[in-house]
């Protein structure tokens, strides 16, 4: 299967027990991953979004991005390692975690903060914590291995409607309204004291 329809038309997609586990499915490699959610957030505007059993396509990412050009070795970060993070880390290493805790900060009674030495943005342990049970319940995703991720990644964000996607993605309808949810919880956050 081409690395397009793995995930556009995935056999099945997986949720955060599938691969937390020391059975992982996801290879250590390089690739692209998509995620789908059964239940978009709030404001999320989904007309156009590509659908699979149910679930709605809403962002794509990379895992390692494309090599520097300033001659420094590339990351070996991998799509496993990458999608890992994204279901249970936190939004200071995560766009997406950034993303949608901006998204669902009145739902789930969240904020973004500073934390440890006041420059990483987090939304503390609770918060992270909360964040991770919705993506849990609400998230699933579908990978594909290949040598340049930053190749399909650029194809997928210029072919589909990806509303989560910020970077390359100025022609979404959604950009400016979603880019402005989040400086606003940056701006609340450096406003407020660091938080233990």
């Amino acid at each position: 299967m081409v690395p397009e329809e793995a995930l556009l038309r995935p056999s099945r997609l997986y949720r955060a027990e599938d691969v937390q586990g020391r059975n992982c499915p996801i290879p250590a490699a390089p690739g692209v991953y998509a995620w789908y959610f059964a239940s978009p957030p709030p404001l999320v505007p989904v007309p156009g979004c590509h659908q699979r059993d149910g679930a709605t396509l809403l962002y794509v990412g990379i895992s390692p991005k494309a090599p520097p050009s300033n001659g420094r070795p590339p990351s070996r970060q991998t799509i496993r390692s990458r999608i890992r993070y994204h279901y249970r880390g936190n939004a200071a290493g995560s766009t997406l975690r950034l993303t949608l805790g901006s998204l669902l900060a009145d739902e789930l009674e969240i904020g973004l903060r500073r934390v440890g030495s006041g420059n990483r943005l987090t939304f503390g342990r609770d918060g992270e914590k909360r964040l991770t049970d919705w993506m849990a319940e609400h998230a699933q995703v579908v990978w594909s291995a290949t040598d340049q991720p930053w190749k399909l990644e650029e194809e997928l964000i210029r072919s589909c409607v990806l509303p989560l996607n910020l970077d390359q993605n100025l022609h979404s309808s959604f950009h400016s309204q979603l880019s402005a949810l989040r400086a606003a919880q940056r701006a609340h956050a450096r406003a407020l004291p660091v938080e233990a």
